[in-house]
């Protein structure tokens, strides 16, 4: 990154994150060796980094990738097959409701703005995992594809409902009935993501991208991912309405002040995030 880590590094079992921008976090998946396929262990490993995320008001975008040549492979397929084996004939408890459903709802559900920068490989859970996120930046390397069906499996982890949205019904259908992998140019001009770099300008593409979103008003933004996701299960009149109640709840706000007068004075705003300003 061209920017200078400045904060420590904080590392956990099969994630670690840091801070290498003001009001920006990078969060890794570590499991390089199994392509960061997704154990429960990982899931209590970013959950614990999620709480702490998200209750730091020093951070106000997220920034998700994996180590090494994989974003996420989805589920660890070796860990699924002994659960299968073993586990789920007692409980009859599908694999992904212990991995791949609190991942995915972990994110989605998240009042930070995300940017998944996808180094590689992003199959099946791995991109639902990333199209759980709001915004979507791929290295030329990166692989995607929902291959579910692949294993005698229906998408069964938000996929269904994200990759739609993104990229209508029709290619949806194609990629989710097939099983197809895509390389990053094909996702780009469906509009699975939202640009292509090469793989040594990932980071610090996501990084500055995050860095500007953390430059505006936090209240604002959290408002406007809100907005963004509830709008999606809404008739027009609804979202409109919701729209109004939601400008209405922060027209008196300090930051609109600054933003009206900065914007008179052709100057840059100057917003205040003191940390007792998030619950």
């Amino acid at each position: 990154m061209t920017e200078p880590t400045f904060r420590k590094r904080v590392d956990l079992d099969n994630l670690y994150y840091e801070f290498p921008a003001e009001g920006v976090a990078v969060l890794t998946l570590n499991r390089p060796d199994f392509g960061n396929g997704v154990v429960p262990e990982l899931v209590s490993d970013l959950q614990a980094a999620f709480d702490d995320l998200e209750g730091d008001a020093d951070v106000r975008v997220l920034v998700l990738t994996g180590a090494g040549r994989q974003f996420c492979a989805g589920a660890d397929i070796k860990a699924m097959q002994v659960y299968l084996r073993d586990v789920q004939p007692v409980t009859h408890e599908p694999y992904n409701a212990r991995v791949l459903y609190p991942l995915t709802q972990r994110v989605a559900a998240s009042r930070l703005p995300i940017v998944a920068a996808i180094n590689g490989g992003a199959t099946a859970g791995g991109l639902d995992f990333a199209m759980a996120c709001d915004i979507r930046i791929a290295s030329t390397r990166a692989r995607l594809g929902e291959t579910y069906v692949k294993l005698g499996l229906p998408p069964g982890n938000g996929g269904a409902y994200f990759l739609p949205r993104l990229v209508g019904s029709g290619v949806a259908a194609e990629l989710f009935l097939t099983g197809d992998v895509i390389d990053a140019a094909r996702a780009l001009e469906i509009g699975l993501v939202n640009r292509v770099v090469e793989p040594e300008q990932l980071l610090d593409e996501a990084v500055a991208l995050a860095a500007r979103i953390a430059r505006n008003p936090w209240r604002a933004v959290e408002a406007t991912k809100q907005a963004l996701r509830a709008t999606w299960g809404q008739d027009l009149q609804t979202a409109i309405t919701s729209g109004y109640w939601a400008v209405a709840a922060l027209q008196h706000s300090d930051d609109i002040r600054e933003g009206i007068a900065a914007a008179i004075e052709k100057r840059a705003p100057q917003y205040n995030r003191p940390a007792t300003e998030r619950p």
